[in-house]
């Protein structure tokens, strides 16, 4: 069970275990992964029938891996009313929301009449890996897809596993509610694999998004530079800063909420009331005992989640951006006057009535986050991810001479003399 702890020693003791949870450790499987994913490059079509019959589907075939636009009508349509409902006002928001990222190609004409700007183009072919069996995600259809629209990819494949042949209704009909181009029913190394080099059947991508278990983790970090990739997911976290002002059965229900994502899922209070704490980890036990994924809790709780008593807010905040959780929730009074001192966090729900799980599935913005304290450098999952920045310049003569003879020392300053030369050819001309 989760923990209080106050000594300095003990909290930097937690610090190294959540350290250590954030690498991959590879192991044996990555032997395996090369294999496959070197497998489907040289033999495509061929090797990606032959690893998804012995490890997902050993009926599956090549010819009937696409799943129709009518098949993901009809998932979608043999739902209840109240999940459709739910489903088209998530699309919704997380689109509204993603359209406010869109940049535009723009120019500017600077002080020598030199002609600069960036050209922006959407990716033309992406691909969108979504992890099967009957734990099905719709919501992670939903975030990885909309912001590849929003950003105008010309063509969205979607690959997910069809465990003997089962692809669980509400990822169907999430993927049809996004308009996906192309679902097929393959999942694993051999996925990744076929996404990135292309196979008889599958148009090669530009870039692979989506979440996955170590076998995609790998093949995803294998496959990098031959295409782009989103990042290499870790285990999920949550955060919370507390006060005397915070709400402990709230609290207590956000750490759980996080907790029950995942064996080695994190979930950190650092409070500056020890009533407060106390009442969080008594709530906390209270519903543990309601809850039925209390095996995956055991985990979570007792190795990679504490409640970590601090002096005061400025050193729950320091702790906070050293950690630079995925979620954090700032669950205080006047949560919005300590926005500005957040540097590193994934997501901010700010106030007593923010809860992350809004952001999981019906806020707008993307739950696709930077993990294991790579928010330090990287962004949530966005129109960015989906677009590339092309630089245009654009001299005339007059524009060119202004710079000549700067170009001219620069690149003799670094023993390039034909770089000296393609600008000053342009002198006498």
């Amino acid at each position: 069970m989760i923990e209080i702890i106050r000594d300095k020693k003990d909290i930097e003791e937690y610090f190294s275990v959540l350290n250590k949870r954030g690498s991959l450790n590879s192991g044996e499987y990555s032997d395996t992964v090369k294999a496959i994913v070197n497998d489907v490059a040289l033999n495509g079509d061929e090797a990606l029938e032959k690893y998804t019959k012995k490890f997902d589907n050993p009926d599956f075939s090549i010819d009937t891996m696409e799943v129709s636009k009518k098949t993901q009508k009809a998932a979608f349509d043999s739902l209840n009313s109240d999940i459709k409902r739910v489903l088209l006002r998530s699309k919704e928001r997380i689109y509204s929301y993603h359209e406010h990222q869109k940049r535009e190609t723009w120019e500017y004409t600077d002080s020598i009449g030199a002609k600069l700007g960036q050209k922006i183009t959407p990716l033309n072919r992406v691909g969108v890996y979504v992890p099967g069996g009957r734990a099905a995600y719709p919501s992670s259809v939903l975030m990885n897809i909309l912001p590849a629209k929003v950003a105008g990819v010309n063509e969205v494949i979607m690959t997910t596993p069809a465990v003997k042949g089962y692809i669980n209704p509400l990822v169907l009909a999430a993927a049809y509610v996004c308009e996906v181009d192309h679902l097929y029913t393959i999942g694993g190394a051999q996925a990744i694999a076929a996404l990135a080099y292309g196979t008889k059947t599958i148009e090669r991508v530009d870039k692979i998004v989506g979440p996955g278990n170590i076998f995609v983790a790998l093949a995803k970090r294998e496959v990098y530079g031959l295409c782009g990739i989103d990042s290499i997911a870790g285990p999920s976290e949550v955060c919370v800063i507390a006060d005397k002002t915070s709400h402990p059965d709230f609290v207590a229900a956000d750490l759980l909420a996080q907790a029950e994502h995942d064996p080695i899922a994190s979930s950190t209070l650092f409070v500056t009331d020890e009533k407060t704490a106390e009442a969080v980890k008594e709530n906390v036990i209270k519903f543990y005992n309601t809850s039925k994924r209390q095996q995956i809790l055991d985990s979570s709780l007792t190795t990679y989640s504490k409640i970590v008593v601090c002096k005061d807010i400025d050193e729950a905040i320091k702790y906070t951006n050293r950690l630079a959780p995925e979620h954090l929730e700032i669950a205080v009074d006047n949560a919005r006057s300590y926005v500005d001192k957040i540097h590193n966090a994934g997501a901010i729900f700010i106030g007593h009535f923010t809860a992350e799980s809004y952001g999981d599935y019906m806020a707008g913005p993307n739950h696709v986050l930077p993990t294991c304290g790579t928010a330090r450098y990287f962004s949530p999952l966005g129109v960015d991810d989906f677009i590339k920045k092309t630089s245009l310049i654009e001299f005339s003569k007059d524009t060119a001479l202004k710079l000549l003879d700067d170009v001219d020392t620069f690149a003799k300053e670094e023993s390039l003399e034909m770089h000296a030369l393609s600008a000053c050819i342009r002198r006498e001309n």
